[in-house]
C-alpha cells in the first residue's frame, strides 16, 4: 500500500454518496422546474379561455340586436300604433310585420350586377338613383321600404352581398276605401298624416313613440263611433250615385241627433289607404268637412227657424212673394213661383226665395247673422277629423247679403257643419260632433241650447210637411217616418254662377215624432240620370238619402212603424 493515497474501499463509498447526492439534486431541480411549467401553462389556457368567452358572449349578445346600421332609421320607424275600431270592434287599422330593403354600400362588390338583379323583382327601381346609393360609400341606405314577403324571399334568393332587411311595422286598412277620410293614412315610418290617425298621434302617441315607450301590448285600441255596416251603405249609395248622374263628386254624413255622434261619413272619389297614390289627386278630397260650399235651399232650414224662434213669426205668418224683390240693380225671384202671398209653411213647401227674404228681412241683418252663428254654421266647427274647413261669409252684411243668404247663397260652409246645424233644429241643443263615442248623458254635458221647444216643434212639422207633399218625397223610407228638405244652388266656378252646373243637396230626419237620426247628402256638379228629368236635388241627392235611410235604418236599430203613415196635420200655434 502506498502511503497517503485513500483506500479503494473508501474512494468507492464516497463516489457511491456522491452519485446519490447528485442524483437528489438533479430530482429536486427537475420537480421544481416542472412545476413553474404547468403553471405557466394553466395561466396561459386561462386567459385564451377569457379571451374566447368574452368573444363568444360578445357575439350572443350582437346576434341577438338589430344591426348597428350607421345612418340607419330612428327608432319611431318601428314604433307601434294602436288598432283603431269601429263602435261594435271591427278593425279599421292596425299594425302588421313588412321587411324592408337596406344595403350597405361599403359591402357591395358590384353595383351595377346588384342593380340588374334586383330589377328582376323590383323592376320599378330607379337605376340612377339606386346606382348613386350603392356607390355613396356609406354604411347604410334604404333601397326599397315595405317589401311583400314574396319580395323578400326572390331577393334573397339573389344572393347579393351587403344587402339585409329590416322588420318594420306598416298600418293595414281592411276596409279599404269605405272609411278612408275619416280613418286617415300614416306615411312610410309609420306616423299619422291624416284622418283619425293624425288625431291619435296629436294626442300624445308621437310622443310615445319618440320616447320608445309606444310598446303594442300597452296601445288599447281606438273606439271610433262609426258603424262599419252602416259606413258601407254610405259609401256604397254615393259611390254609385257619382257613377248614376255624372257628377264631379258626392258624399253623405249620417249622424246621432242625441249624441252628436257621426255614424258614418263619406266622400267620393276617395282613395284605398293601402295603396294611395291617388289621395293627392284634385278632386280626392272629403267634401263631408273639408269642402266648402253654398249650400242652396237646404238653408232655407234655419231662414224659417231663425223667423219662428225670433218670436216675430208664426206659423199663422204671411209673407208676399207676388213679386220679385229688387234690390239696386239685383231682383230676387223664385224658381216656380206662385206669385202671391205665401203662409210660412208654404215658403218652406215651395221653397221660396222671395218668401225666405221675406222672413230675413223680418228678423233684420244683424239677428240673422247672430242666428247663424249661435247654430255654428259660419265658425270653424270643433272636431276630432283635423280637416275641417273655415266657413266664409261676408265682411260687411249689407240688406242685399241678408236677402240672399236667407236662401243659401253668399256664404259658404261644410256640409257637416250644415248638418249638425239642421240637427240643432230637431232637438233645440248644438251637440258638436264626434268621431268618438259618445253617451247622451256626455253630449248633453257639453250641448248648447240654441232654439226653443216651439221652434224645434214647428220645424219637425215643415220636414214632415215636405217629405208628404213637397221636394223631399223621394227620400221617404216607409215605416221610417222620414222628413227633409232639398237645396240645389247654382256651383260657383271662378267667382261666377253657373247656369249649368249645381252643387245639390240633401237632408233628412228620422223618425219625425222624435227624430234620432239625421242624413245630409250631396251631389257636385249632377246631371241628369236620363233623358227629360233635370237635375235638381229631389232626384239625386234626395235619392241617395231615401235609399241610405231604407238600408241602414235597422242597423242604427230604429224599428219601423207603419201607424204614422198619414198625411201630415198641420197642428195649432197661437
Amino acid at each position: 500500500m502506498i502511503s497517503g493515497l485513500p483506500r479503494i474501499g473508501d474512494l468507492l463509498k464516497r463516489r457511491k454518496k456522491q452519485a446519490e447526492d447528485g442524483s437528489i439534486v438533479v430530482d429536486a431541480a427537475r420537480k421544481a422546474t416542472g412545476g413553474k411549467a404547468r403553471t405557466r401553462i394553466v395561466m396561459t389556457m386561462a386567459v385564451f379561455f377569457t379571451i374566447y368567452s368574452t368573444i363568444a358572449g360578445r357575439l350572443v349578445y350582437l346576434g341577438l340586436q338589430n344591426p348597428d346600421l350607421s345612418g340607419g332609421p330612428e327608432s319611431r320607424v318601428t314604433a307601434s300604433r294602436p288598432d283603431i275600431v269601429d263602435r261594435n270592434g271591427e278593425v279599421l287599422a292596425t299594425d302588421i310585420k313588412t321587411a324592408s330593403l337596406f344595403a350597405e354600400p361599403r359591402r357591395i362588390v358590384d353595383a351595377d350586377e346588384a342593380i340588374e338583379k334586383l330589377s328582376t323583382v323590383l323592376p320599378e327601381i330607379d337605376y340612377e338613383q339606386t346606382y348613386r346609393k350603392l356607390k355613396s360609400g356609406a354604411g347604410f341606405v334604404w333601397l326599397q321600404r315595405q317589401l311583400t314577403p314574396k319580395q323578400q324571399s326572390d331577393i334573397l334568393a339573389l344572393g347579393i352581398p351587403g344587402l339585409g332587411f329590416r322588420t318594420e311595422k306598416r298600418r293595414f286598412y281592411p276596409s279599404g276605401e269605405t272609411s278612408s277620410y275619416i280613418v286617415g293614412l300614416t306615411n312610410i315610418d309609420n306616423q299619422g298624416i291624416s284622418g283619425m290617425e293624425k288625431y291619435i298621434d296629436e294626442q300624445g302617441l308621437s310622443d310615445l313613440q319618440a320616447s320608445g315607450l309606444a310598446v303594442a301590448r300597452d296601445l288599447k285600441p281606438v273606439k271610433l263611433s262609426i258603424d262599419l255596416r252602416v259606413q258601407h251603405v254610405v259609401r256604397d249609395e254615393i259611390a254609385a250615385g257619382l257613377e248614376r248622374y255624372r257628377a264631379l263628386g258626392a258624399g253623405a254624413v249620417v249622424l246621432n241627433i242625441k249624441t252628436g255622434e257621426v255614424m258614418a261619413m263619406a266622400s267620393v272619389p276617395d282613395f284605398d289607404p293601402n295603396n294611395p297614390y291617388n289621395a293627392q289627386e284634385k278632386d280626392r278630397l272629403n267634401r263631408m268637412s273639408a269642402g266648402l260650399y253654398e249650400m242652396g235651399s237646404t238653408f232655407k232650414s234655419f231662414t224659417s227657424a231663425m223667423a219662428l224662434d225670433s218670436g216675430k213669426a208664426t206659423m199663422n205668418s204671411r209673407f208676399d212673394a207676388s213679386h220679385p224683390i229688387r234690390v239696386g240693380h239685383q231682383a230676387i225671384h223664385d224658381f216656380h213661383g206662385k206669385n202671391r202671398v205665401l203662409s210660412l209653411p208654404e215658403v218652406f213647401l215651395y221653397s221660396s226665395n222671395i218668401g225666405s227674404a221675406r222672413e230675413a228681412e223680418l228678423v233684420g241683418i244683424e239677428g240673422h247673422r247672430e242666428f247663424l252663428h249661435r247654430l255654428g254654421i259660419l265658425d270653424r266647427m270643433q272636431t276630432e277629423l283635423p280637416e275641417v274647413a273655415r266657413p266664409t261669409e261676408p265682411k260687411v252684411w249689407k240688406q242685399v247679403n241678408s236677402f240672399t243668404i236667407a236662401f243659401g247663397h253668399g256664404v259658404s260652409t261644410t256640409p257637416l257643419q250644415a248638418a249638425v246645424g239642421c240637427a240643432a233644429l230637431m232637438q233645440g241643443y248644438l251637440i258638436e260632433p264626434t268621431f268618438l263615442v259618445r253617451s247622451e248623458e256626455e253630449a248633453m254635458a257639453v250641448a248648447k241650447r240654441v232654439v226653443s221647444d216651439k221652434t224645434v216643434e214647428g220645424m219637425r212639422y215643415l220636414y214632415t210637411l215636405n217629405a208628404e207633399k213637397g221636394s223631399a218625397r223621394n227620400a221617404r223610407a216607409p215605416g221610417y217616418r222620414v222628413g227633409g228638405k232639398t237645396g240645389t244652388a247654382e256651383k260657383v266656378i271662378n267667382g261666377r254662377y253657373s247656369k249649368e252646373l249645381n252643387f245639390n243637396t240633401f237632408v233628412a230626419a228620422f223618425p219625425m215624432d222624435d227624430p234620432q237620426f239625421l242624413v245630409f247628402t250631396i251631389a257636385d256638379a249632377p246631371h241628369p240620370e236620363k233623358p227629360g228629368m233635370t237635375d235638381v236635388a229631389a232626384n239625386n241627392a234626395g235619392v241617395m238619402a231615401g235609399n241610405i235611410i231604407r238600408r241602414s235604418a235597422a242597423m242604427l236599430g230604429v224599428k219601423p212603424d207603419f201607424s204614422h203613415e198619414n198625411g201630415a196635420t198641420l197642428v195649432s200655434y197661437q
